[in-house]
Order: C-alpha cells, then structure tokens, then sequence
C-alpha cells in the first residue's frame, strides 16, 4: 500500500499521543487542536482497518495492533526530527531553542551565570529557563537538558558529570550562643538541624581514615535551598550548605563555619537529557561550554574555608 504525505503526518501525530499520554498533551506539543489530532488517529483506523488505541474519558491505551504500529510511527518521527537536527547542525552559526530545568538556588547563583556568558557567545541561541526544586520529567515535558545534583535514575536518560561542589557546616552566632558550638561529630546529633528535604537525615563526615555517621533532627525542614540557608542564618540550626552560598556570608557574618577539619562528601552536578538531545549541536556545545565554565569558577564555587 502507497503512503501519502497525510498520512505520514498521521503517522507522527500517533506517535506524539503515545509519547505524550493523551490527546491533550500531543495537540500542545504540535501545535495542533485537540480536534485535529483526533481527526487523524481516526483516519488513520480508518485506513488501516483495523483499532489503534483504546480510549475511556481519562486515558487512552494502544492495542497490540496500535503497539506494534506506534514502532514503525516512531522510527519515521525520529528520522524527521534528526533530519531537521543534522541541517541546524550544518549551519555555521549555532540557533534554536534550548529548554533547561535546574534548582531554584543553584540555578540563580551558578548556572545563570553561566548561561549569561553562554548567551553572549551564541545570541542566535534561545533559552527556555525553568527554575524549579521539583525533579521534573524530561521527556514529558520537553527539557532539553535538567541540571541535578543527584545520580540518574530515569530509566531511558543520558547524564554526564558537569562539576563537583563542596560543602561545609553552618550556623549562626544567635545559634551558637544559645546552644554551644560543636567541636566533635558526635556533639552534631544533639543539636538542631534545618534540615533540607532532599538530602539524607544522615550526615557523614571524615577525618584520616576514621568516620562519623550522625543522625540529624530539628523543628524545621524544607524543600527550598535559599529557606534552608535563611533558616539558618535566622538561628534555628545547623545547616549542611553548599560553599558557594555559604562564603559570601561566612565573609558578611551572618554564618559561622564549624568543624572544618572534616571533610564532607562532595556534591556532583549532573547534566540528564534524552538520548536525543545528544544530537543536537546547541545542547553539546551548551554542555561543553558549561563543563570548561565549572572548572574556571573552582575557587569561586568552592572555597578553601578555614
């Protein structure tokens, strides 16, 4: 059976309702009413003869016929998209749009920093930036490249390191009047912690060849990187912080560095994006360029506090 150009348009239009979930979500991603993409997944039964997808008011699920067919409709969208991905590719001055997700406070002190000397380089460059400290789904949402400071563990993602961060351990002189300073990791379980709810409530801390393992507690945790390190300087407890963000007020007074003679784990910044995205000119040059931008700014982002 000839295929016409409609009904290769079809063909990707089904592909994006599967990826995408529903209906809703692929007429969005294409720029297409939900109308029109339904339009084509039934012409598409039509033509074939044969059911693709059941529906219900809420969700959809293919048939063995539609899962066999979504394959063949995904190797024709992917060729498409690499096509047009090889022709950007070739043109000498990097374009398009680069969709980016990273943590709200690492975001706004190390990567849009970055992204501001990466922009004065590649102005044709656009940039689609989501500060957010929610781990948000790549592919569902379109991210080109997600920055987090935590190992991969999306199944059908790609991560490359990009940097390592120290961190230290902060309070306040409120804090520290009211409580006593700690001078050894076991004092560290008997005081208050703010905690921050992406990290283990165990901390971890080294000297020589001997470790300390501590159970932290405290009357006040977050989800918020910025609230973590407000909550501490605001005397409510001892906060792991990373470096960055701690030096500056460590200079202005406001933190305290303790037990600096340990050595804490670093913390690893990744770069996750899907196997797509590994295609694309602007991504790897973004990533590069990130990488070389991480190195420079070492001592800046990881001061030597003693």
């Amino acid at each position: 059976m000839d295929v016409s150009f409609e009904q290769l348009k079809s063909m990707v239009v089904f592909a994006q309702v599967i990826e995408q979930g529903n209906f809703s979500q692929a007429a969005k991603k294409m720029g297409l009413s939900r109308a029109v993409v339904s339009y084509h997944i039934k012409k598409l039964e039509t033509q074939l003869e044969v059911k693709l997808l059941n529906r219900s008011t809420r969700s959809i699920h293919f048939t063995e016929a539609g899962k066999a067919y979504y394959q063949a409709c995904k190797v024709i969208s992917e060729q498409a998209s690499l096509a047009n991905q090889q022709m950007l590719n070739m043109k000498n001055e990097p374009e398009g749009l680069i969709k980016l997700s990273c943590p709200v406070n690492a975001g706004l002190q190390t990567i849009v920093p970055a992204l501001n000397e990466f922009k004065n380089l590649y102005p044709k460059i656009s940039l689609d930036v989501s500060l957010t400290d929610e781990v948000v789904h790549v592919i569902n949402q379109g991210i080109d490249l997600a920055i987090r400071g935590a190992p991969l563990v999306d199944s059908g993602l790609h991560a490359t390191k990009l940097c390592q961060l120290t961190t230290c351990l902060c309070g306040s002189a409120r804090y520290f009047e009211q409580h006593g300073r700690p001078t050894t990791p076991t004092e560290l379980g008997q005081h208050q912690w703010v905690i921050y709810q992406p990290q283990p409530k165990i901390l971890t801390l080294a000297k020589g060849t001997r470790s300390y393992s501590i159970e932290l507690s405290g009357s006040v945790s977050t989800n918020n990187a910025a609230a973590r390190t407000a909550f501490v300087e605001g005397g409510h407890g001892i906060g792991r912080i990373p470096t960055y963000d701690a030096w500056p007020k460590i200079q202005q007074g406001s933190l305290e560095a303790i037990l600096t003679d340990y050595q804490l784990k670093d913390i690893t910044i990744y770069g996750v994006f899907p196997p797509g995205a590994a295609k694309s000119k602007r991504v790897r040059l973004l990533i590069d360029f990130l990488k070389a931008y991480f190195v420079q700014q070492t001592n800046q982002l990881s001061p030597k506090i003693r």
